[in-house]
């Protein structure tokens, strides 16, 4: 019975917080099970839906990794290397930590092939392994890792608000909510918050334009 692994990412482009990836072992006959729960791309779920999902996910698995990279190792890595060099060393230590026939990856690349070849290289794998655009809708057991890695990313995000005792919104630069927090934020404490990427051109121009305003107010005192 071949078995299967299936690798995701949640959380590589928000502002606020860490990224996590995820991979999920199954043997191929376990495809239908996955199936059978309603197992898909978790942007195609609720984050109820996700949390159930998650819970039977991890009872019909073989085996799960999921990797976090927190905010502060993104912003050192970024220093190193690209965004895609940082997903390709991410996906080599989840597939690193995981033992399958095939390893399939949903490609964060605009080269599938390439980023398979650069994470079988990075991990030193000798299993198969193979990138698509849209893994996680096209293949179960990837759908069941970005499952596993939204899920994670929720809750991180939850334990966050939970500390401050306040709402940030998803974490997205999209999300006007987010973006309200991280200006009243640096406008309370003149600094961007420890659990966002300092790196991130939107936390660069809102804690800029702060340095900037302050420095105006200064100016005319």
């Amino acid at each position: 019975m071949m078995r299967l692994l299936g690798a995701d990412e949640a959380g590589k482009g928000p502002v606020i917080g860490s990224m996590f990836v995820a991979g999920v072992v199954i043997d191929e006959d376990q495809l239908f099970d996955l199936a059978a729960l309603g197992v898909k791309d978790s942007k195609l779920l609720t984050p109820a839906r996700r949390e159930l999902l998650a819970s039977r996910i991890e009872k019909i698995a073989l085996d799960i990794y999921v990797l976090e990279v927190r905010p502060e190792v993104i912003d050192e890595l970024r220093q190193l290397m690209t965004m895609n060099e940082i997903m390709v060393r991410s996906f080599s230590k989840v597939v690193e930590k995981l033992s399958a026939d095939r390893a399939i990856l949903d490609a964060p690349d605009v080269n599938p092939g390439r980023f398979a070849r650069r994470v079988k290289e990075g991990c030193g794998t000798g299993m198969q392994v193979i990138a698509e655009h849209r893994a996680d809708r096209n293949h179960t057991v990837v759908g069941a890792a970005s499952i596993m890695a939204k899920v994670k990313r929720d809750r991180s995000v939850r334990e966050i608000e939970a500390s401050i005792e306040e709402e940030i919104g998803s974490g997205y630069p999209s999300d006007p909510a987010t973006i309200r927090f991280l200006e009243d934020w640096v406008k309370e404490h003149r600094d961007l918050p420890p659990f966002a990427r300092q790196s991130w051109k939107t936390a660069e121009r809102i804690k800029g334009e702060s340095e900037r305003i302050k420095g105006e107010s200064d100016s005319r005192a």
